[in-house]
This record gives C-alpha cells, structure tokens and sequence, in this order.
C-alpha cells in the first residue's frame, strides 16, 4: 500500500525547491544559457540555425583555450591578467620569426611556420615562467605578479613592432590554421579538442592533477600531505601561460597578421567564463567541461548581441555584467551548500 499523498501545499514546496536543487548541483550557468537561448532567438531569426552555431563554436576557440589555462589558475586559488599579453607577445615574435625565415627561405615554407610557431609559443610560455617564479618562490600576490608582467609584455610587443602590424607570413599558415577545414570543421577547434582531452587526463588521471585541486582547496594541508606546492603552482601558471600561447598563434592564423593589441578583453572574458561554469575565485573548485560550456556561453552572448545590433561599448558592460552576477551567484551557493551541511 501507498503512503498519502502530500498536501498541495508540500507539493508545492518541492517544486520551488527544485530550481534552488537545480542551482546548488549545476551552478548559475543552465538558467543564464538558457535565458541567452531565448532571448537571443525572440531578438533574431537568425541565432539558432545551424551556420550561425558552426560560428559561435568556431569563434569562441580562442576564448576557451585561454579560458582552461585561466582554470588551472584559479584553481589553485590565483588567477592570470597577463592572458592577453601573452596572446599579444605570442603574435608578435610568432609572426616576426615566421616572416624572418620565409623571406630568406622562401621554398621553406614548413620550416618557416614550425620555427615561427615555436618562437611565438616559447616567447608566451616565458611570461608563465616568470608569472610561476613570482608567485610559487618569491611569494608574490598573483595580482600583482601577473598585472606586472602584463605590462612588461605588453611593452616588449610594442618595442618589436613599434605599434605596426606584422606582414610578411606564409600563406599556408593563415589558409591551414586560421581557416582550414577537416569534414566541415575548422582546424582551430580540432586543436581545441586535443587540449581539451590533455587536460582531461591530466586534472583527472594523474597525481599532479589532484595536486592542483589540493593546493588550492587548502595549500597548507597540500603541504603538510608531502605535495610540493612550490612546483605545482609553478607548473600552473607556465600551463596557463603554454595555453593562451597556442591561442595567440591559431588566432595570428586567422587575422594573417601578427599584432601588438590583440587579447585586451581576453583576461576578463576568461576569467568570467570560468566563474559563471562554477569555478571558485577561491580555487579547489571547477569542472573542465564545466568552463568548455562557460566560454562557449560568453561567445554566444556576443554572437547574440551582435546579430541584435547592440553596440560594442555595450557589449562590454554586459559582460562584466555577467561576471559581478556570476561572483554574487556563486557567493549565493556557497551559503545554500553550507545550510544543507547543517
């Protein structure tokens, strides 16, 4: 035999309950995605077909390899401003080497776009390797080291190109990695994918993964566990920095160009596409595909904005919008997550 049933009243009681259910286990992210969705589709006809989606999905790439390196910051309880000076360093020395050795070398257009690719990177990965001995050495705030470094950069770009853009690539580099395609898909987002599965693998199949969430949970117990936190935080930040670095070379591809200005927006938007996924600004909290969906939001809102024709300036005030409305989210659940507990 059954039980009663409830009253009305209860019912209605355990519907409320489930958006605040919905909203402690998944985080603020489905209800923004989904508001996005609808208001996007009533703004434009044009939103949800499926050339318009390929296009989101290619032009948030960039945004979502910056966005999984800003992950592994935050969860160690730090974060990276320098994202989009490495984006713009990257560029620079990436697009002077590649244009260096293809003008001398002209029929050597592989050797030129490999030493060009890896210049570009290893300069970016620099900036990680300073942000990493600041911050896991010397003790420095992750906000200071990293706004530092962003301006030192950001001067060396300048310095190498005197504010001008960089010419002078090979065709190939811009027709294979900025717009090529494989089965209809374009190149960036297979490489995209690769780093998305490495860093699976990496945050969830090894020690060193575990390691990450451990010292940002609570660095003190990390270190007392016998976890070097010194060399995980280190590792962090030079992960972090080899990530946007990758970002800066696909999207050197796609502008044709190497570019001292490039990545302004890039440490805000990864940092908010991390926090509306649900990653902790203080660390040991965050789910990879949670911040793939993150970034793919953020380049949705602005897809939608600008098929709804509202202005740049504006565009920039919603998404920091979005990032006050995620931290307060966020701050929110956090306290519905303690008074389960209790």
């Amino acid at each position: 035999m059954t039980g009663p049933s409830p009253s009305p009243a209860v019912a209605g009681r355990r519907m409320a309950d489930i958006p605040k259910r919905l909203f402690v286990r998944l985080g603020i992210l489905p209800f923004l995605l989904a508001i996005a969705v609808v208001v996007f589709t009533l703004m434009s006809d044009n939103f949800l077909t499926g050339r318009n989606l390929m296009n989101v999905l290619r032009q948030s790439v960039y945004l979502t390899i910056v966005s999984l390196g800003q992950m592994l910051a935050l969860l160690t309880g730090g974060f990276d401003l320098s994202v989009g000076t490495i984006l713009a360093l990257t560029s620079v020395v990436g697009a002077l080497v590649m244009a260096s050795v293809y003008a001398a070398m002209p029929d050597a257009i592989w050797l030129a776009i490999s030493l060009g690719c890896l210049a570009g990177i290893a300069a970016g990965t620099m900036i990680g390797v300073c942000n990493g001995i600041g911050v896991a050495f010397f003790g420095v705030s992750p906000f200071m080291m990293s706004l530092g470094m962003t301006s030192v950069g950001f001067g060396i770009a300048l310095f190498l190109t005197g504010g001008t853009p960089v010419y002078g690539m090979p065709q190939a580099f811009g027709d294979i990695f900025g717009f090529g395609t494989f089965l209809g898909i374009h190149t960036p987002i297979y490489v995209a994918v690769i780093i998305a599965l490495l860093l699976f693998l990496f945050l969830y199949r090894t020690p060193q993964g575990r390691y990450v969430y451990a010292v940002g949970g609570n660095i003190k117990a990390a270190a007392l566990s016998g976890i070097n936190t010194r060399t995980i935080l280190f590792m962090t930040y030079v992960l972090c920095a080899a990530m946007a670095a990758v970002a800066g070379m696909l999207l050197t591809a796609r502008l044709d160009t190497g570019e001292a200005n490039i990545g302004a927006s890039m440490p805000l938007q990864s940092i908010a596409a991390c926090v509306i996924a649900g990653v902790s600004l203080r660390g040991g909290v965050g789910r990879l595909e949670n911040v793939i969906l993150g970034a793919l939001f953020i380049g949705l809102v602005q897809n939608g904005m600008n098929l709804a024709r509202i202005e740049s300036y504006l565009q920039t005030v919603v998404l920091g919008s979005l990032l006050i409305l995620a931290v307060i989210a966020d701050q929110i659940r956090l306290r519905y997550v303690a008074s389960l507990k209790d």
